[in-house]
């Protein structure tokens, strides 16, 4: 009898430990903007390097951003965003708490105020290796663009399943800018 081999996940070095540290985090109860804030403090503790992801996931599509979900579960999902040179998000807002790490590169950041009818630019950042950031709707509207010339990798955490049918943790804005 021949035994049949199926693909297997590629190893995620130093996701197992990073998973721990997030669901003792999710499992304390804590408002939206805590958890988020909680988890950006392991996720900067215990930064993964870029070898979490396979050496053909670290290079991206030219034409558009690339992204991995790399775990799911009902409190939580991971995700790793591949962004090349110049590619940024449209300006959107998250339907549940946020948290991420830049692994590799720059990821440059710009926050907007929601007025209704138009949207202010209200700060940016430049967010590089090693530096993590949490955050839960509402008034976290932002875009963010790699404007450096190497590819940028981020990995970020949701606090909803993205396995879900249908699932989707962010909204889109197409306002002016004023």
């Amino acid at each position: 009898m021949n035994a049949t081999t199926y693909p297997t996940q590629p190893a995620r070095v130093g996701l197992p430990e990073l998973l721990d540290g997030i669901r003792d985090q999710t499992s304390r109860g804590l408002d939206p903007r805590r958890t988020a804030l909680a988890v950006a403090d392991v996720l900067r503790e215990h930064t993964p390097g870029v070898e979490l992801l396979t050496a053909r996931e670290r290079l991206g599509d030219p034409d558009e951003l690339v992204s991995h979900v790399l775990h799911t579960e009902s409190a939580f999902s991971v995700k790793a965003v591949v962004w090349q040179p110049g590619q940024l998000t449209a300006i959107h807002d998250h339907l549940a708490w946020c948290a991420f790490v830049v692994l590799q590169g720059v990821e440059y950041e710009t926050l907007y105020r929601d007025h209704g009818d138009h949207l202010t630019e209200i700060g940016r950042a430049a967010n590089g290796p090693g530096e993590a950031s949490g955050f839960a709707p509402p008034g976290d509207i932002h875009r963010v663009h790699n404007t450096g010339d190497v590819t940028a990798i981020s990995l970020h955490v949701y606090g909803a399943d993205l396995g879900a049918d249908g699932a989707s943790v962010r909204r889109e804005y197409d306002l002016p800018v004023r």
